[in-house]
């Protein structure tokens, strides 16, 4: 039986302060793993002929061809592993992909206790391993770069996992899948919900039969699980964002909706209390406004979003509310941006098209956030949670017990956007979230009739506060590579001076990644989740995507800037005395100095660093 610490880490690497220590270990864990169903301790074999994963104390063994690429689970024994060492230990398999030179294992290394939701334990990724299936393989500059996009999408924060408990899912869709889709009962993979299953097209590389206990899901967003006392009552309260793969992306390279109604940064966030054997989850979504458009980078800071002009909006915006009302019911679709200006014209499309969709189970709530919050009116956020009541009472809220008996379901959603469904998103869904708090702990005895969640205990309001703001953090840094804005007024209740400063330094941030960082970002998405095949053959008989040829201007601005600040700085500063001619001489450098930046931001587009694995439709903004 492997201690607790081994528990907590699948190498002999020392925990760090990341593992909820106040929390005791699981009955499960000191019991006994028969009851997972993927396989969380394993030894990894590396032969010349193949990879052979060994689940400690299992009876069956995944071989995994270097060669012929065959996957196939054995029983174990039979001397396979006679006089063999194991290369290391691992705590799950997350698939394989093919590169340039060769395929290449990815297995999980190391895992990071978060919590205990729902009777099992649920983990955060903290170390993976990429191995070659051949060796020495003949390797170009091109797979160096292709595993370098690939190690940075594995490198984003955060990926979480449970070997029990489908964090795909959230708990209304957990029961209606084992109730009503059979074909899902399989292993965990099986009955996942694709949208959120991150590494699903590299586990799909090596499927075999009998292997799903070797399939271990990931999910990228942010899981939160806390012990509460209120009142003398303990229980658990836990937050589960599931970032999509369907559009997923950085900020301004992935933006509005596809041909298929799935928009950018598609977001689910679960709030899950568990009390006294009793279950309750209340699911609220965001995502990118659900028509064509885009708001490509061009060294401006902030670039007009323009719609995609020829394209069919309201087939978009059409199939994505249907997929939506067959997944959570009626939706109330809350738009948050501006009323004037570029968002104005998103705004006024917007409802333009829900209005010509007709769909009765669709409305449209438009709050113009910075008009009405304007001078730090943070409160007037209130006009809209009560405009939002009537439908947030009418949608309730999954409550089961513990024997399985159900108690109420969730009825309809509220999705909320702003234009990066970041920031102004993030504050009003912590508010609903809060609301619909304060019911189900009415629901459930905790709070006494008419007490306010956020009045009963000081400590876990204080701690509701910190959590949402942390989950806006994690999800604006996986999509715009920044923690979020506005979170001081999610973290304290209050918008300050210092969080305005902060904003400041995280919206230049923004700027500085999302023209020259964002493009290798995106084309680390698209390579890991499978929307980009490698081609045996690029650099070769077909182009590599990766060769970027840059124009002229690429290189000439930026010289002819740094020279004319150079020699302004020197002309300025080292006179022998001025003169006539040094002051031409300057008059000249600021000419060249204001001539060169005009044209870096009028060419702007050409100094952008782009996807080049799918790069956009270039565009000079009007």
């Amino acid at each position: 039986m492997p201690s607790w610490l081994d528990w907590m880490t699948c190498q002999s690497a020392t925990p760090d302060a990341a593992f909820n220590l106040g929390q005791p270990p699981p009955a499960e864990i000191m019991e006994g793993r028969e009851s997972n169903e993927v396989y969380d301790d394993m030894n990894l074999y590396i032969t010349p002929e193949s990879f052979i994963v060994e689940p400690n104390g299992e009876q069956e063994v995944l071989v995994i061809g270097r060669h012929d690429k065959v996957t196939r689970v054995q029983p174990a024994g039979g001397g396979q592993l006679a006089n063999l060492r194991p290369t290391r230990r691992i705590c799950g398999v997350l698939g394989t992909i093919h590169l340039l030179s060769c395929d290449y294992l990815i297995v999980a290394t190391h895992r990071l206790f978060v919590g205990v939701l729902n009777g099992s334990i649920v983990w955060r990724l903290a170390g993976y391993d990429i191995i070659p299936y051949i060796p020495n393989a003949i390797q170009r500059k091109e797979n160096e770069t292709y595993l370098r996009l690939l190690r940075q999408t594995l490198d984003t924060k955060y990926f979480y996992f449970s070997y029990r408990y489908d964090l795909t899912n959230s708990l209304q869709r957990q029961r209606e899948v084992a109730q009503s889709r059979p074909e899902r009962r399989g292993g965990l993979l099986q009955r996942a919900e694709q949208r959120f299953v991150w590494n699903g097209y590299v586990l799909r590389q090596f499927n075999c039969d009998k292997m799903e206990k070797f399939q271990l899901p990931l999910v990228l967003g942010f899981v939160s699980i806390n012990q509460v006392q209120i009142n003398g009552q303990t229980f658990f309260w836990s937050i589960v964002t599931r970032r999509s793969v369907q559009r997923a992306g950085t900020r301004l390279f992935c933006r509005g909706s596809d041909e298929h109604g799935h928009v950018a940064n598609f977001v689910e966030t679960e709030q899950i209390v568990e009390f006294n054997g009793q279950l309750t989850g209340f699911v609220q979504t965001r995502g990118s406004m659900p028509f064509h458009w885009h708001q490509l980078p061009n060294l401006r800071y902030k670039p007009r979003p323009v719609l995609v002009p020829g394209k069919d909006h309201l087939a978009a915006c059409t199939l994505h509310f249907n997929e939506q009302i067959q997944l959570y019911g009626d939706n109330v679709a809350v738009n948050l941006v501006d009323q004037k200006g570029a968002e104005g014209e998103l705004e006024a499309t917007y409802a333009r098209l829900i209005r010509e969709m007709g769909n009765q189970r669709v409305r449209y709530e438009s709050f113009d956030f910075h008009s009405e919050c304007r001078k730090m009116r943070w409160d007037r956020l209130n006009i809209l949670i009560d405009r939002l009541a009537y439908e947030q009472n009418q949608f309730g809220f999954y409550h089961v017990f513990d024997d399985g008996k159900l108690v109420s379901t969730q009825t309809g959603v509220f999705r909320t956007n702003c234009i990066d469904c970041l920031d102004r998103t993030n504050v009003v869904q912590s508010m609903l979230a809060r609301r619909s708090l304060t019911a189900v702990l009415q629901k459930l005895g905790v709070l006494h009739v008419g007490q306010q969640v956020e009045q009963a205990s000081a400590i876990f309001e204080s701690r509701f506060k910190g959590v949402w703001a942390d989950n806006a953090d994690l999800v604006s840094l996986q999509y715009s590579g920044t923690c979020a804005l506005k979170t001081d007024f999610t973290r304290t209740g209050k918008r300050t001076k210092a969080g305005a400063l902060q904003d400041g330094k995280n919206s230049l941030m923004r700027y500085y990644l999302n023209n020259f960082a964002d493009g290798q970002r995106q084309d680390g998405v698209d390579l890991f989740l499978g929307k980009y095949l490698i081609n045996d053959n690029e650099g070769g008989a077909v182009p590599s995507p990766l060769d970027s040829k840059r124009g002229w201007r690429f290189f000439t601005f930026p010289s002819v800037l740094l020279m004319a600040v150079a020699m302004f700085m020197i002309t300025m500063t080292y006179p022998a005395e001025f003169s006539t001619e040094n002051l031409l001489f300057m008059l000249f450098w600021g000419s060249m100095i204001v001539v060169s930046a005009t044209g870096i931001l009028h060419y702007g587009v050409e100094f952008v660093q782009w996807p080049r694995l799918f790069p956009p439709i270039s565009f000079r903004e009007p």
